[in-house]
């Protein structure tokens, strides 16, 4: 695990307050990055790279053509490394369809200007309406700085997912449409929370989870500092972007940041919060607690793909007040964050990206994960045990990495449907693509 050194704390949270003034209408710095053929650039190659059983590592040669794409052709030049969809299917999960790219149905580089990116963290909005905030993304390849972007969001009414995941088009000034766009570029998505996009200070700044509570949307998002070797990547902090009108625009709460460093230290009130314990929360998943369950639960892991899984609570109007946040110690409840050791985790195997959710067809909460093969665990309480992990989708069968679960999923709201959807990254391709699994009443 990487972490800032103490020499590095103030250059931390000097990034922590400059790049958490963010808005939607400016434009990031240019950058390039591997899917447009320079690997040796800034993109998302440290949170693509496929770290553990997977041979494809973050300087992976792929071309402005795409020879890794599938085998297949890009649309046409300029259009990045995306491939056929691998038709791969067994007795328990499938491939359904791409969700982002130029050869998904959605067609995503004509109508967005997206050709390339990766994870797609889902949530419902509060009102049926599903959002996905997807990490570092590319337009056209041929276009000077590939058209990137740290992040996009896009929304979805489909909650029928057996034949695919559908977006509507953007609409610009429409808070439901299926992009957030801007007149006149009605075809480009643009970017949820900025990035200072240099190397060693702030690369990019990358969606991990997200939840409505009381009308706002809350994504927890990464600040990435340096990528480094396959599924390895240092993060200066974590922290909390808010959006009052559906994802049209967000503001980071500086409030809400957690330095990564490995130190204690104390600060004035309204300073970042810096403690040793920090590391263990720079990705997540949120959760609501089920049924009389208060709370919410964020499930928290250290920088990278080689870390362990903890667990944090707050209720749900005090998501930005770190004071009020409770920690699971292993045994107990506790407000003092330093009171977290390796002990605590609730998953103490290595944990990679992952999404977590309550499944009503299981009766239990369901974590998933995967930077290869994807695995699924299983919890009657969110503090555990958890289970050994369920192979989902077998290491080597497509090669994916950052499962994101689909909340109008059947399995997450039924009782008897047993089809759990999520969003699975495939590196090769750089892109997003539907995956259909049917979970089991053993599991």
């Amino acid at each position: 695990m990487a972490v800032l050194s103490r020499t590095a704390i103030r250059l931390a949270l000097g990034t922590a307050i400059a790049a958490a003034a963010t808005l939607t209408t400016v434009a990031a710095p240019p950058a390039t990055a591997a899917p447009c053929g320079d690997s040796s650039s800034t993109g998302s190659s440290g949170n693509s790279s496929l770290g553990g059983n997977s041979s494809l590592g973050g300087n992976s040669s792929l071309g402005g053509n795409g020879s890794l794409g599938g085998g297949a052709d890009p649309v046409e030049p300029g259009s990045g490394p995306q491939g056929a969809l691998p038709t791969w299917k067994d007795s328990t999960s499938r491939i359904v369809s791409w969700v982002t790219g130029p050869k998904s149905p959605n067609t995503t580089l004509n109508r967005f200007t997206i050709s390339g990116t990766d994870l797609g963290v889902a949530w419902d909005n509060g009102h049926g309406q599903t959002l996905m905030a997807f990490g570092d993304t590319f337009g056209w390849c041929n276009v000077t700085g590939h058209q990137w972007r740290n992040n996009v969001l896009t929304r979805t009414d489909d909650d029928n997912l057996a034949d695919g995941l559908t977006i509507e088009p953007g609409k610009p000034g429409d808070t439901a449409s299926g992009a957030v766009v801007i007149a006149p570029n009605d075809n480009y998505a643009t970017e949820m929370i900025r990035a200072i996009g240099q190397d060693f200070v702030e690369v990019t700044t990358i969606p991990t989870a997200g939840i409505s509570l009381g009308g706002k949307q809350y994504v927890n998002f990464m600040s990435v500092r340096h990528w480094g070797d396959a599924g390895v990547w240092d993060t200066n902090f974590s922290a909390i972007a808010v959006s009052s009108d559906n994802g049209q625009t967000w503001a980071a709460d500086t409030s809400t940041i957690r330095v990564n460093a490995p130190v204690t230290l104390a600060l004035p009130q309204d300073a970042p919060t810096v403690n040793v314990n920090n590391s263990r929360f720079q990705q997540s998943g949120y959760v609501r607690g089920h049924g009389d369950d208060p709370y919410v639960y964020q499930v928290g892991t250290p920088n990278g793909r080689f870390g362990r899984a903890y667990l944090a609570r707050f209720h749900p109007g005090d998501i930005l007040n770190l004071a009020a946040y409770e920690y699971w110690t292993g045994t107990a409840w506790t407000s003092d964050l330093g009171a977290l050791s390796d002990d605590s985790a609730i998953v103490k195997d290595q944990v990679t990206e992952l999404s977590v959710a309550w499944c009503e067809y299981l009766g239990k909460y369901v974590m998933i994960d995967g930077d290869n093969g994807i695995r699924i665990r299983t919890a009657t309480a969110i503090q555990g045990p958890w289970s050994a992990p369920k192979t989902l989708v077998p290491a080597g069968a497509v090669v994916l990495y950052g499962p994101m679960m689909l909340p109008h999923s059947p399995a997450l709201t039924s009782t008897t449907d047993n089809r759990l959807y999520f969003n699975g990254s495939r590196w090769s391709d750089y892109n997003v693509m539907l995956v259909e699994s049917k979970l089991n009443k053993n599991w």
